[in-house]
Parts: structure tokens; C-alpha cells; sequence
């Protein structure tokens, strides 16, 4: 029995963890077009969710899995807050980031801490077809928000940087289909 609070004690700290992510700024937006109000880690979290769960589909991938990692991918910021290559080399953030998830997953029931942290560290190192992937998920929903920024008044050529950097990290067809339409 004390062993159930102990785990239910252990799923508080962790779900109240996920939600600070509601209310980390996206820190690229701010810091480089002075965005007062950007998107949150959790706003982004989610689109890059939905938009790797139907692609991950139409590509046979595994998508659970894939859900999983979008969800977690940007889950340390929770506690690290959105560090961007101006702040932190992205040794020191791979590091960082390493560190902080064994301390969110240490909440959680050993069998589920180890599935995610092997699922975690898979994506960190990019190891299979559906890590590659949502790396690159990751850069075309910022290319959507950048668009979305776009729509909001803010120059084209301010949000190049963003659009050319989705460019550059994808590498799957369809996906630079998709980035392709955006751009035009």
C-alpha cells in the first residue's frame, strides 16, 4: 500500500512538472523578432504532436511512438526553461537536458521511467527512422508558426532565418513538400 502513494506522490510532482510547460516562452521568438507574448514549449508541443501523429501515419512509421517522443521532447524545458544556441552551446544543452530528463523520469514507476528514458535517449541520438523524423517535425511546425507570425505582421525577411533553418534540417520528401507550400 505505501508503496502506491509513494508512486501517486511520485505522478504528482511529475504531472506538475509537464504543466509548467504552459508557461515557457518559445525564448527563439522573443530573442531574435522581440515577440512579447510567443507561443509556449506546450503550445508548440502540441502541434508538433498532432502534425508528427498524422504524418507518422501516412508513413508507417510507429506512431506511438512517435507521440511519445513528441510529447517529451521539449519536456525539460520545463524545468530548464527554453535555452537557445545564443545562451548554451548545444553540447551543454544536450547535457543539460540529459540530466534534467533522468530527474523528471525519476518520478515516475521505475518500468515507465525506463521505457521513456530509452525512449528519450533514442531521440536525443537521432537512432531511428522515427527520431530522424521528428527532429525534423519539430523544424516544419516552426516553419508553420514563423508563417503564422507572418500573417501577424512581422516581416518575411525577419522570419527567413527560421524558414531557412527548416530548410536545412529536413531531409524527408514529403515533409519538404509540405515546407515547400508554406514557402510559397
Amino acid at each position: 500500500m505505501t508503496s502506491i502513494k509513494n508512486s501517486e506522490i511520485l505522478i504528482d510532482k511529475f504531472i506538475k512538472t509537464t504543466i509548467n510547460l504552459k508557461k515557457i516562452p518559445r525564448q527563439g521568438w522573443k530573442n531574435k523578432l522581440g515577440i512579447n507574448d510567443p507561443e509556449s514549449v506546450a503550445d508548440h508541443c502540441f502541434s508538433v504532436s498532432v502534425i508528427a501523429m498524422v504524418l507518422s501515419d501516412l508513413q508507417n512509421l510507429d506512431t506511438t511512438k512517435v507521440l511519445k517522443m513528441s510529447l517529451m521532447h521539449d519536456l525539460a524545458e520545463s524545468i530548464t526553461g527554453d535555452l537557445t544556441t545564443d545562451e548554451i552551446s548545444k553540447k551543454e544543452k544536450e547535457k543539460l537536458e540529459n540530466e534534467t530528463m533522468k530527474k523528471i523520469f525519476n518520478n515516475l514507476p521505475d518500468i515507465l521511467a525506463e521505457e521513456y528514458l530509452s525512449i528519450w535517449n533514442e531521440y536525443q541520438k537521432r537512432q531511428t527512422d522515427e527520431a530522424v523524423f521528428l527532429h525534423e517535425v519539430d523544424k516544419l511546425e516552426m516553419a508553420f508558426q514563423a508563417n503564422v507570425y507572418a500573417k501577424e505582421g512581422i516581416q518575411k525577411q525577419t522570419l527567413q532565418p527560421f524558414f531557412d533553418t527548416a530548410r536545412n534540417g529536413i531531409k524527408n520528401k514529403r515533409l519538404m513538400r509540405i515546407l515547400s507550400k508554406l514557402s510559397q
